[in-house]
């Protein structure tokens, strides 16, 4: 592996200032090349002895574009109640602590999500904002493109769709839903799909958002695949498995028909009509009692 990547480079890289203290603690032992930049980090190939990897640079707050919105932030728990209280002031200290919840949220729901066995990259260590993680190849060695790369043929895309769907449903049952899943942050290995650039991870338990933003996980690849596969497009995954979510019959094997029925009853316009003409009485009635009181006194 680290043969493959180093012959094709020209040079050696400088150590870009925030992989130093890595290196010098001997966790890397050269960088190789700059891999991409994005609005929240850049990623490094790195090698660690004899293994290469990513190194996840996270870019400053100040320095970030990413908003951290505070939909994708409801319900993550603070386990220590001091840090949990800086956070909802704004301070220098508050804002510093908010600053490194949001960061080790991408660290915290890989390591949960491997666990769960959901196709992401295997973490390595979190050191001083920089993450070290597997690094995603193809069949020939070099790092993995993203979905939106390639082009798929319509039995492909059908193949694709599905184990992203399955690796949607195995974050699920672990509690998370991954919040801003697109094919720019589906990488393809020789094996296939990887899901990939977490710091948004949504609580599902905890977050009231977390129906919307499944669906809309779920929506963004129905749209992208379906350009291959149009049949794809008429598939409801999203109402499904949240509604086997909710239910309690979501499971990491659940069996999906890519089918929802949805509630088409009409509403009883009499009986809401109804119970707007008994509120309206209720508050006559009310607002005469206090003509009453006031006459009184």
């Amino acid at each position: 592996m680290v043969g493959t990547f180093t012959a094709n480079l020209k040079g050696f890289m400088k150590v870009p200032k925030r992989l130093q203290p890595l290196v010098d603690d001997g966790l890397v032992d050269e960088v190789l090349f700059q891999l991409m930049s994005g609005k929240e980090a850049q990623v490094y190939v790195v090698r660690c002895g004899e293994h290469v990897r990513c190194a996840k640079v996270f870019k400053e707050a100040q320095k970030r574009s990413f908003k951290q919105a505070v939909e994708y932030q409801e319900g993550r728990k603070v386990r220590n109640t001091r840090r949990a209280r800086a956070m909802s002031k704004k301070t220098r200290y508050g804002q510093k602590e908010q600053e490194d919840a949001w960061l080790n949220a991408e660290v915290d729901a890989l390591y949960r999500l491997a666990e769960a066995g959901v196709r992401v990259p295997a973490p390595m260590g979190f050191v001083d904002g920089v993450l070290l993680m597997e690094l995603i190849a193809d069949a020939d060695g070099k790092a993995a493109p993203r979905l939106d790369d390639i082009t798929l043929t319509e039995e492909q895309a059908r193949d694709y769709h599905g184990r992203v769907i399955a690796e949607i449903v195995r974050m699920l049952s672990a509690g998370l839903i991954h919040g801003d899943l697109s094919e720019f942050n589906v990488l393809v290995e020789n094996s296939g799909p990887v899901i990939i650039d977490l710091p948004q991870a949504v609580n599902a338990a905890g977050n009231n958002n977390a129906e919307r933003m499944l669906e809309r996980d779920v929506d963004n690849m129905r749209r992208y695949f379906g350009k291959y596969a149009p049949d794809l497009l008429v598939t409801d995954y999203g109402k499904e498995i949240w509604a086997l979510y909710e239910s309690g019959d979501l499971h990491p094997d659940s069996k999906l028909t890519g089918c929802f029925e949805h509630d088409t009853a009409s509403a009883d316009v009499d009986e809401l009509m109804a119970v707007i003409d008994a509120a309206k009485e209720e508050e006559r009635d009310r607002q005469e009692r206090m003509q009453d009181n006031d006459d009184e006194d």
